[in-house]
Protein backbone atom coordinates (compact mmCIF):
# COMPACT_ATOMS: atom_id res chain seq x y z
CA UNK A 1 0.00 0.00 0.00
CA UNK A 2 1.85 3.01 -1.03
CA UNK A 3 1.45 6.75 0.38
CA UNK A 4 -0.80 7.92 -2.15
CA UNK A 5 -3.32 5.05 -1.25
CA UNK A 6 -3.79 6.10 2.04
CA UNK A 7 -6.55 7.99 3.22
CA UNK A 8 -6.06 11.96 2.93
CA UNK A 9 -6.52 14.20 5.92
CA UNK A 10 -8.14 17.89 5.85
CA UNK A 11 -8.24 20.50 7.69
CA UNK A 12 -12.03 21.85 8.26
CA UNK A 13 -11.50 24.73 5.75
CA UNK A 14 -10.17 22.15 2.91
CA UNK A 15 -13.18 19.99 3.40
CA UNK A 16 -15.39 23.40 3.25
CA UNK A 17 -13.51 23.98 -0.24
CA UNK A 18 -14.37 20.36 -1.43
CA UNK A 19 -17.95 21.13 -0.47
CA UNK A 20 -18.13 24.13 -2.46
CA UNK A 21 -16.23 22.81 -5.30
CA UNK A 22 -18.68 19.64 -5.51
CA UNK A 23 -21.24 22.11 -5.39
CA UNK A 24 -19.78 24.15 -8.57
CA UNK A 25 -19.65 21.15 -10.58
CA UNK A 26 -23.12 20.64 -10.36
CA UNK A 27 -24.48 18.93 -7.06
CA UNK A 28 -27.09 20.58 -5.30
CA UNK A 29 -25.96 21.26 -1.71
CA UNK A 30 -29.32 19.91 -0.62
CA UNK A 31 -28.76 16.82 -2.34
CA UNK A 32 -25.24 16.16 -0.82
CA UNK A 33 -27.40 16.77 2.49
CA UNK A 34 -29.37 14.41 1.65
CA UNK A 35 -26.45 12.09 0.73
CA UNK A 36 -24.84 12.78 3.95
CA UNK A 37 -27.69 12.17 6.07
CA UNK A 38 -28.86 8.70 4.46
CA UNK A 39 -25.31 7.53 4.69
CA UNK A 40 -25.83 8.44 8.50
CA UNK A 41 -29.16 6.59 8.44
CA UNK A 42 -27.20 3.35 6.92
CA UNK A 43 -25.08 3.80 9.73
CA UNK A 44 -27.21 4.02 12.23
CA UNK A 45 -29.36 1.12 11.00
CA UNK A 46 -26.46 -1.11 10.28
CA UNK A 47 -25.32 -0.61 14.11
CA UNK A 48 -28.40 0.01 15.91
CA UNK A 49 -30.94 -2.01 14.06
CA UNK A 50 -33.30 -3.27 17.06
CA UNK A 51 -34.15 0.79 18.11
CA UNK A 52 -37.38 1.64 17.90
CA UNK A 53 -36.60 5.44 18.81
CA UNK A 54 -34.31 7.86 18.24
CA UNK A 55 -33.50 11.67 19.98
CA UNK A 56 -31.79 14.07 17.41
CA UNK A 57 -30.28 17.20 18.68
CA UNK A 58 -29.84 19.61 16.08
CA UNK A 59 -27.84 22.94 15.45
CA UNK A 60 -28.11 25.51 12.74
CA UNK A 61 -26.14 25.39 9.87
CA UNK A 62 -25.30 22.24 7.15
CA UNK A 63 -24.97 19.76 10.66
CA UNK A 64 -28.28 20.51 11.82
CA UNK A 65 -29.82 19.76 8.22
CA UNK A 66 -28.14 16.75 8.40
CA UNK A 67 -30.10 15.69 11.88
CA UNK A 68 -33.28 16.92 10.28
CA UNK A 69 -33.12 15.05 7.06
CA UNK A 70 -32.14 11.84 9.48
CA UNK A 71 -35.20 12.56 11.52
CA UNK A 72 -37.36 11.98 8.75
CA UNK A 73 -35.83 9.07 7.65
CA UNK A 74 -36.28 8.09 10.88
CA UNK A 75 -39.47 8.82 10.91
CA UNK A 76 -40.80 7.32 7.63
CA UNK A 77 -39.43 4.22 8.69
CA UNK A 78 -41.90 4.05 11.46
CA UNK A 79 -39.74 5.20 14.28
CA UNK A 80 -40.59 7.52 16.98
CA UNK A 81 -38.69 10.59 17.15
CA UNK A 82 -38.54 12.90 19.41
CA UNK A 83 -36.22 16.28 17.34
CA UNK A 84 -34.88 18.58 19.36
CA UNK A 85 -33.74 21.98 17.75
CA UNK A 86 -30.49 24.44 19.68
CA UNK A 87 -30.75 27.18 17.05
CA UNK A 88 -34.24 28.27 16.68
CA UNK A 89 -36.28 26.80 13.60
CA UNK A 90 -37.78 30.31 12.82
CA UNK A 91 -33.94 31.56 12.68
CA UNK A 92 -32.77 28.42 10.01
CA UNK A 93 -32.12 29.46 6.37
CA UNK A 94 -31.02 28.22 3.40
CA UNK A 95 -30.58 24.08 3.08
CA UNK A 96 -31.17 24.22 6.92
CA UNK A 97 -34.34 25.55 6.65
CA UNK A 98 -35.10 22.96 3.62
CA UNK A 99 -34.07 20.35 5.81
CA UNK A 100 -36.46 21.26 8.98
CA UNK A 101 -39.18 21.51 6.57
CA UNK A 102 -38.90 18.36 5.59
CA UNK A 103 -38.50 16.72 8.67
CA UNK A 104 -41.66 18.47 9.61
CA UNK A 105 -43.55 17.29 6.43
CA UNK A 106 -42.65 13.57 7.55
CA UNK A 107 -44.54 14.33 10.68
CA UNK A 108 -41.59 14.95 13.16
CA UNK A 109 -42.32 17.62 16.02
CA UNK A 110 -39.66 19.98 16.06
CA UNK A 111 -39.18 20.91 20.11
CA UNK A 112 -37.21 23.77 20.99
CA UNK A 113 -34.26 22.70 23.65
CA UNK A 114 -35.15 23.09 26.82
CA UNK A 115 -32.88 22.29 29.84
CA UNK A 116 -35.06 19.72 30.77
CA UNK A 117 -35.09 17.48 27.82
CA UNK A 118 -35.42 13.92 28.88
CA UNK A 119 -33.86 11.88 25.41
CA UNK A 120 -36.17 9.57 25.65
CA UNK A 121 -35.06 7.71 22.41
CA UNK A 122 -32.89 4.68 22.82
CA UNK A 123 -30.11 6.24 20.57
CA UNK A 124 -28.92 9.95 20.44
CA UNK A 125 -28.21 11.37 16.93
CA UNK A 126 -25.51 14.46 17.82
CA UNK A 127 -25.79 16.97 15.00
CA UNK A 128 -25.33 19.96 16.59
CA UNK A 129 -21.98 21.46 16.16
CA UNK A 130 -20.05 20.74 13.04
CA UNK A 131 -16.44 21.18 11.83
CA UNK A 132 -16.38 24.70 12.06
CA UNK A 133 -16.32 24.75 15.73
CA UNK A 134 -13.32 26.91 17.39
CA UNK A 135 -14.29 28.63 20.28
CA UNK A 136 -14.90 27.17 23.33
CA UNK A 137 -18.90 25.52 23.49
CA UNK A 138 -21.08 27.44 26.08
CA UNK A 139 -24.64 28.20 26.61
CA UNK A 140 -26.85 26.00 25.53
CA UNK A 141 -25.08 24.27 23.50
CA UNK A 142 -22.75 23.09 26.22
CA UNK A 143 -25.64 22.50 28.48
CA UNK A 144 -27.11 19.88 25.40
CA UNK A 145 -23.48 18.31 25.63
CA UNK A 146 -23.52 17.75 29.17
CA UNK A 147 -27.20 16.21 28.98
CA UNK A 148 -26.20 14.05 25.97
CA UNK A 149 -23.13 12.66 28.07
CA UNK A 150 -25.38 12.11 30.96
CA UNK A 151 -28.16 10.20 29.54
CA UNK A 152 -26.30 6.79 29.11
CA UNK A 153 -27.73 6.30 25.62
CA UNK A 154 -25.43 5.21 22.63
CA UNK A 155 -24.92 8.41 20.41
CA UNK A 156 -24.89 8.42 16.54
CA UNK A 157 -22.15 11.59 16.18
CA UNK A 158 -22.71 13.38 12.36
CA UNK A 159 -19.40 14.24 11.02
CA UNK A 160 -17.75 15.09 14.08
CA UNK A 161 -18.90 14.51 17.75
CA UNK A 162 -19.85 18.36 18.79
CA UNK A 163 -17.36 20.22 20.94
CA UNK A 164 -13.92 19.02 19.21
CA UNK A 165 -11.70 20.78 17.09
CA UNK A 166 -11.80 19.48 13.65
CA UNK A 167 -8.01 20.40 12.72
CA UNK A 168 -6.90 19.24 16.54
CA UNK A 169 -8.62 16.77 17.85
CA UNK A 170 -8.90 19.16 20.90
CA UNK A 171 -11.66 19.50 23.35
CA UNK A 172 -13.43 22.69 23.17
CA UNK A 173 -14.48 22.65 26.50
CA UNK A 174 -16.64 19.92 26.85
CA UNK A 175 -17.41 17.48 23.60
CA UNK A 176 -19.82 14.28 23.01
CA UNK A 177 -18.62 11.08 23.51
CA UNK A 178 -20.16 8.83 20.94
CA UNK A 179 -20.01 5.73 20.14
CA UNK A 180 -20.35 6.26 16.68
CA UNK A 181 -18.89 8.80 13.84
CA UNK A 182 -19.93 9.19 10.22
CA UNK A 183 -17.64 12.03 8.40
CA UNK A 184 -18.41 13.02 4.62
CA UNK A 185 -16.65 14.45 2.02
CA UNK A 186 -13.30 14.23 3.31
CA UNK A 187 -12.04 12.73 6.48
CA UNK A 188 -10.52 15.09 9.17
CA UNK A 189 -7.00 14.90 10.86
CA UNK A 190 -8.59 16.23 14.01
CA UNK A 191 -10.90 13.26 14.28
CA UNK A 192 -7.78 10.72 14.54
CA UNK A 193 -5.52 12.58 17.29
CA UNK A 194 -5.73 14.10 20.65
CA UNK A 195 -8.98 13.85 22.10
CA UNK A 196 -10.64 12.69 19.14
CA UNK A 197 -10.10 9.01 19.85
CA UNK A 198 -11.89 9.30 23.22
CA UNK A 199 -14.78 10.78 21.39
CA UNK A 200 -15.55 9.34 18.48
CA UNK A 201 -16.24 5.70 18.49
CA UNK A 202 -16.33 3.48 15.82
CA UNK A 203 -14.99 5.85 13.02
CA UNK A 204 -16.96 5.78 9.80
CA UNK A 205 -15.86 7.43 6.86
CA UNK A 206 -18.70 8.05 3.29
CA UNK A 207 -17.34 10.30 0.84
CA UNK A 208 -20.36 10.70 -0.24
CA UNK A 209 -19.29 10.21 -4.10
CA UNK A 210 -16.76 12.85 -3.89
CA UNK A 211 -13.22 12.17 -5.11
CA UNK A 212 -11.88 14.54 -3.00
CA UNK A 213 -8.30 13.27 -4.29
CA UNK A 214 -9.37 14.54 -7.87
CA UNK A 215 -9.19 18.48 -6.42
CA UNK A 216 -4.98 18.12 -6.74
CA UNK A 217 -4.43 21.72 -5.78
CA UNK A 218 -6.06 20.92 -2.04
CA UNK A 219 -3.27 18.86 -0.75
CA UNK A 220 -3.92 16.63 2.25
CA UNK A 221 -3.19 17.89 5.65
CA UNK A 222 -1.38 14.54 6.29
CA UNK A 223 -2.77 10.83 5.74
CA UNK A 224 -3.96 7.86 7.85
CA UNK A 225 -1.93 5.26 8.53
CA UNK A 226 -2.95 1.95 7.45
CA UNK A 227 -1.94 -1.85 8.52
CA UNK A 228 -1.80 -3.13 5.09
CA UNK A 229 1.30 -0.89 4.51
CA UNK A 230 3.34 -3.39 6.28
CA UNK A 231 2.58 -6.06 3.51
CA UNK A 232 4.68 -3.96 1.14
CA UNK A 233 7.02 -2.23 3.49
CA UNK A 234 8.43 -5.91 4.73
CA UNK A 235 8.75 -8.22 2.18
CA UNK A 236 10.83 -11.41 2.84
CA UNK A 237 14.31 -11.61 2.89
CA UNK A 238 16.57 -13.25 0.26
CA UNK A 239 17.50 -16.81 0.58
CA UNK A 240 21.04 -15.58 1.06
CA UNK A 241 20.43 -12.70 3.29
CA UNK A 242 23.08 -12.67 6.07
CA UNK A 243 23.54 -10.73 9.65
CA UNK A 244 25.78 -8.23 8.32
CA UNK A 245 23.22 -7.12 6.02
CA UNK A 246 20.27 -6.31 8.61
CA UNK A 247 22.16 -3.41 10.62
CA UNK A 248 24.22 -2.90 13.35
CA UNK A 249 21.82 -1.17 16.47
CA UNK A 250 23.77 -0.36 19.04
CA UNK A 251 21.57 0.85 22.65
CA UNK A 252 23.40 3.71 24.92
CA UNK A 253 20.82 4.07 27.63
CA UNK A 254 20.95 2.40 31.15
CA UNK A 255 22.33 4.29 33.56
CA UNK A 256 23.35 3.44 37.30
CA UNK A 257 19.83 2.37 38.64
CA UNK A 258 18.00 2.24 35.24
CA UNK A 259 18.75 -0.78 33.90
CA UNK A 260 14.80 -2.01 32.75
CA UNK A 261 14.47 0.30 30.06
CA UNK A 262 17.81 -0.42 27.77
CA UNK A 263 16.70 -4.37 28.23
CA UNK A 264 13.32 -3.45 26.88
CA UNK A 265 14.98 -1.32 23.57
CA UNK A 266 17.30 -3.87 22.94
CA UNK A 267 15.44 -6.89 23.07
CA UNK A 268 12.75 -5.95 21.11
CA UNK A 269 15.73 -4.36 18.31
CA UNK A 270 16.78 -7.71 17.99
CA UNK A 271 13.31 -9.34 17.94
CA UNK A 272 12.65 -7.20 15.28
CA UNK A 273 15.09 -8.19 12.88
CA UNK A 274 18.68 -6.65 13.78
CA UNK A 275 21.46 -8.50 12.51
CA UNK A 276 23.11 -7.67 15.52
CA UNK A 277 22.27 -5.41 18.85
CA UNK A 278 25.01 -3.80 21.40
CA UNK A 279 23.96 -2.63 24.84
CA UNK A 280 26.33 0.33 26.00
CA UNK A 281 24.96 0.12 29.71
CA UNK A 282 26.20 1.00 33.44
CA UNK A 283 28.48 -2.30 34.69
CA UNK A 284 25.74 -3.67 36.91
CA UNK A 285 23.03 -4.47 34.68
CA UNK A 286 25.03 -6.48 32.24
CA UNK A 287 24.34 -9.77 34.07
CA UNK A 288 20.48 -8.86 34.00
CA UNK A 289 21.06 -7.91 30.29
CA UNK A 290 22.72 -11.67 29.62
CA UNK A 291 19.77 -13.41 31.99
CA UNK A 292 17.01 -11.85 29.65
CA UNK A 293 18.73 -11.73 26.12
CA UNK A 294 21.95 -13.38 25.42
CA UNK A 295 21.68 -12.51 22.08
CA UNK A 296 22.11 -9.02 23.05
CA UNK A 297 25.98 -8.14 23.31
CA UNK A 298 26.12 -6.34 26.07
CA UNK A 299 28.71 -4.15 27.62
CA UNK A 300 29.40 -2.37 30.92
CA UNK A 301 30.57 1.45 30.17
CA UNK A 302 31.29 3.81 32.47
CA UNK A 303 31.76 7.35 30.39
CA UNK A 304 32.21 8.27 26.87
CA UNK A 305 35.52 6.88 26.12
CA UNK A 306 34.35 3.40 26.77
CA UNK A 307 31.58 3.44 23.89
CA UNK A 308 33.95 4.71 21.01
CA UNK A 309 34.71 0.92 19.40
CA UNK A 310 31.08 0.22 20.01
CA UNK A 311 29.80 3.22 18.07
CA UNK A 312 32.34 2.61 15.09
CA UNK A 313 31.03 -1.05 14.75
CA UNK A 314 27.26 0.08 14.92
CA UNK A 315 24.70 1.63 12.17
CA UNK A 316 22.42 3.11 13.95
CA UNK A 317 22.49 3.77 17.40
CA UNK A 318 19.32 4.10 20.00
CA UNK A 319 20.28 6.31 22.36
CA UNK A 320 17.72 7.32 25.73
CA UNK A 321 15.96 4.56 27.37
CA UNK A 322 16.99 5.37 31.23
CA UNK A 323 20.03 6.86 30.27
CA UNK A 324 19.20 9.84 32.93
CA UNK A 325 20.45 13.59 32.62
CA UNK A 326 23.31 13.11 35.06
CA UNK A 327 27.00 13.13 33.59
CA UNK A 328 26.53 9.15 32.20
CA UNK A 329 23.59 10.22 30.13
CA UNK A 330 25.18 13.49 28.87
CA UNK A 331 28.47 11.15 27.99
CA UNK A 332 26.39 8.95 26.04
CA UNK A 333 24.48 11.27 24.55
CA UNK A 334 27.60 13.70 23.27
CA UNK A 335 29.34 10.52 22.04
CA UNK A 336 26.12 9.39 19.97
CA UNK A 337 25.85 13.32 18.60
CA UNK A 338 29.32 13.27 17.61
CA UNK A 339 29.16 9.53 15.63
CA UNK A 340 27.20 11.80 13.08
CA UNK A 341 25.74 7.80 12.77
CA UNK A 342 21.64 7.72 12.19
CA UNK A 343 20.04 7.45 15.48
CA UNK A 344 16.70 7.29 17.55
CA UNK A 345 16.88 9.78 20.12
CA UNK A 346 14.60 8.87 23.27
CA UNK A 347 13.19 9.38 27.20
CA UNK A 348 15.82 11.69 28.96
CA UNK A 349 17.91 11.87 25.94
CA UNK A 350 15.29 14.37 24.51
CA UNK A 351 15.13 16.79 27.58
CA UNK A 352 18.79 16.47 27.47
CA UNK A 353 18.43 17.98 23.66
CA UNK A 354 16.15 20.15 24.88
CA UNK A 355 18.61 21.40 27.83
CA UNK A 356 22.30 20.65 26.98
CA UNK A 357 22.27 20.14 22.97
CA UNK A 358 19.86 22.84 21.96
CA UNK A 359 21.56 23.50 18.64
CA UNK A 360 21.19 20.29 17.55
CA UNK A 361 19.53 19.33 13.98
CA UNK A 362 20.06 16.81 11.15
CA UNK A 363 18.11 14.98 8.94
CA UNK A 364 19.29 11.12 10.21
CA UNK A 365 17.83 10.97 13.18
CA UNK A 366 14.11 10.44 14.77
CA UNK A 367 12.99 11.96 17.98
CA UNK A 368 10.18 9.97 19.64
CA UNK A 369 8.65 12.84 22.47
CA UNK A 370 5.55 12.30 24.48
CA UNK A 371 3.66 15.79 25.12
CA UNK A 372 5.72 16.81 27.90
CA UNK A 373 8.91 15.96 25.98
CA UNK A 374 7.90 18.07 23.47
CA UNK A 375 6.64 20.79 25.47
CA UNK A 376 10.45 21.29 26.45
CA UNK A 377 11.69 20.65 23.19
CA UNK A 378 9.76 23.40 22.55
CA UNK A 379 9.62 25.72 25.33
CA UNK A 380 6.39 25.69 25.97
CA UNK A 381 3.96 23.28 28.10
CA UNK A 382 2.55 20.06 27.76
CA UNK A 383 -1.11 21.69 27.65
CA UNK A 384 -0.18 23.83 24.73
CA UNK A 385 1.04 20.68 22.33
CA UNK A 386 -1.79 19.04 23.37
CA UNK A 387 -3.98 21.85 22.41
CA UNK A 388 -2.93 21.36 18.87
CA UNK A 389 -0.21 18.25 18.13
CA UNK A 390 -0.32 18.33 14.24
CA UNK A 391 1.12 21.95 14.52
CA UNK A 392 3.54 20.93 17.88
CA UNK A 393 5.44 18.13 15.86
CA UNK A 394 5.30 19.93 12.95
CA UNK A 395 7.15 22.53 15.05
CA UNK A 396 9.47 20.21 16.36
CA UNK A 397 10.70 18.62 12.51
CA UNK A 398 11.68 22.29 11.21
CA UNK A 399 13.61 22.75 14.46
CA UNK A 400 15.05 20.06 14.87
CA UNK A 401 15.30 18.30 11.47
CA UNK A 402 14.55 14.23 10.78
CA UNK A 403 11.72 12.70 11.83
CA UNK A 404 9.61 13.86 14.60
CA UNK A 405 6.94 11.06 16.60
CA UNK A 406 4.54 12.36 18.97
CA UNK A 407 3.58 10.03 21.29
CA UNK A 408 0.01 9.53 22.21
CA UNK A 409 -3.28 8.44 21.04
CA UNK A 410 -3.44 9.05 17.32
CA UNK A 411 0.48 9.08 17.42
CA UNK A 412 1.69 11.56 15.16
CA UNK A 413 4.74 11.40 12.25
CA UNK A 414 6.50 14.37 10.91
CA UNK A 415 8.86 13.87 8.43
CA UNK A 416 10.25 14.77 4.32
CA UNK A 417 7.11 13.21 3.13
CA UNK A 418 4.54 15.40 5.28
CA UNK A 419 2.73 14.43 8.04
CA UNK A 420 0.83 11.15 9.08
CA UNK A 421 -1.24 10.00 11.87
CA UNK A 422 -1.54 6.39 13.44
CA UNK A 423 -5.58 5.07 14.04
CA UNK A 424 -4.12 1.96 16.55
CA UNK A 425 -3.65 1.14 20.10
CA UNK A 426 -4.88 1.20 23.42
CA UNK A 427 -5.59 2.34 26.39
CA UNK A 428 -3.64 -0.33 27.76
CA UNK A 429 -0.04 1.48 26.46
CA UNK A 430 -0.29 3.80 29.30
CA UNK A 431 2.29 2.20 31.55
CA UNK A 432 6.41 2.10 31.75
CA UNK A 433 8.41 0.85 29.00
CA UNK A 434 6.65 1.41 25.76
CA UNK A 435 8.17 4.45 24.42
CA UNK A 436 11.58 2.40 24.96
CA UNK A 437 10.00 -0.54 23.00
CA UNK A 438 9.10 1.80 20.31
CA UNK A 439 13.10 3.01 20.24
CA UNK A 440 14.13 -0.19 20.05
CA UNK A 441 11.71 -1.36 17.20
CA UNK A 442 12.80 2.22 15.00
CA UNK A 443 16.56 1.46 15.68
CA UNK A 444 15.81 -2.09 14.29
CA UNK A 445 13.96 -1.24 11.42
CA UNK A 446 16.45 1.70 10.35
CA UNK A 447 19.47 -0.58 10.54
CA UNK A 448 17.66 -2.98 7.73
CA UNK A 449 15.84 -0.68 5.64
CA UNK A 450 18.09 2.91 6.16
CA UNK A 451 16.68 5.79 8.53
CA UNK A 452 13.67 7.30 5.99
CA UNK A 453 9.74 7.83 6.04
CA UNK A 454 8.53 4.78 5.35
CA UNK A 455 10.92 3.36 8.35
CA UNK A 456 9.47 5.66 10.75
CA UNK A 457 5.46 5.34 9.73
CA UNK A 458 6.04 1.32 9.43
CA UNK A 459 7.80 0.93 13.37
CA UNK A 460 4.79 3.43 14.56
CA UNK A 461 2.22 1.15 12.89
CA UNK A 462 4.56 -2.16 14.04
CA UNK A 463 4.16 -0.57 17.65
CA UNK A 464 0.50 0.15 17.74
CA UNK A 465 -0.94 -2.91 16.06
CA UNK A 466 1.98 -5.00 18.58
CA UNK A 467 0.10 -3.71 21.44
CA UNK A 468 -3.22 -4.45 20.44
CA UNK A 469 -2.45 -7.78 19.02
CA UNK A 470 -1.54 -8.21 22.83
CA UNK A 471 -4.42 -6.53 24.38
CA UNK A 472 -6.61 -8.98 22.26
CA UNK A 473 -5.29 -11.64 23.44
CA UNK A 474 -5.34 -10.79 27.67
CA UNK A 475 -6.37 -7.33 27.72
CA UNK A 476 -5.37 -3.75 27.93
CA UNK A 477 -5.03 -3.94 32.26
CA UNK A 478 -1.95 -5.60 32.71
CA UNK A 479 -0.22 -4.72 29.36
CA UNK A 480 3.87 -4.81 29.56
CA UNK A 481 6.03 -3.31 27.37
CA UNK A 482 7.83 -6.52 26.89
CA UNK A 483 4.86 -8.39 25.55
CA UNK A 484 5.07 -6.50 22.30
CA UNK A 485 8.40 -8.01 21.14
CA UNK A 486 6.96 -11.50 20.08
CA UNK A 487 3.50 -9.78 18.67
CA UNK A 488 5.47 -7.65 16.67
CA UNK A 489 7.39 -10.36 15.71
CA UNK A 490 4.79 -12.33 13.86
CA UNK A 491 3.57 -8.94 12.53
CA UNK A 492 6.81 -8.72 10.91
CA UNK A 493 6.61 -12.14 9.73
CA UNK A 494 2.70 -12.52 8.36
CA UNK A 495 2.21 -15.66 6.86
CA UNK A 496 0.93 -16.25 3.89
CA UNK A 497 -2.62 -17.09 3.27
Amino acid sequence: MTLDALRPLYTARQVGKLDRRTMAAGIEGFALMQRAAFSAWQVFHERWPDARSLSVLCGGGHNGGDGYIIAALAAQAGLSVECLALKPVAELDGDAARASATAEAAGVDLISWHNDARMAGDVVVDAMLGTGLSGEVKGAYGRAIDAVNRAGKPVLSVDIPSGLAADTGAMLGRAVHADATVTFIGDKLGLHTGQAPAHTGEMVFCPLGVNARAFFDIVPRGVLLHEQQLAGALAPRRRTAHKGEMGHVLVLGGAPGMGGAALIASQTAARLGAGRVSLATAPAHVSASLTRCPEVMAHGVRGGADVAELINRSSVIVVGPGIGQGAWGQAMLGAALESRKPLVVDADALNLVASRFTREQRDDWVLTPHPGEAGRLLGISAAEVEADRPAAVEALRQRYGGSVVLKGAGSLVAGSGGLAVCPYGNPGMASGGMGDALAGMLGALAGQFGMQDDTVRTGVLVHALAANMAANDQGERGLLASDLASCARRLINPRSA
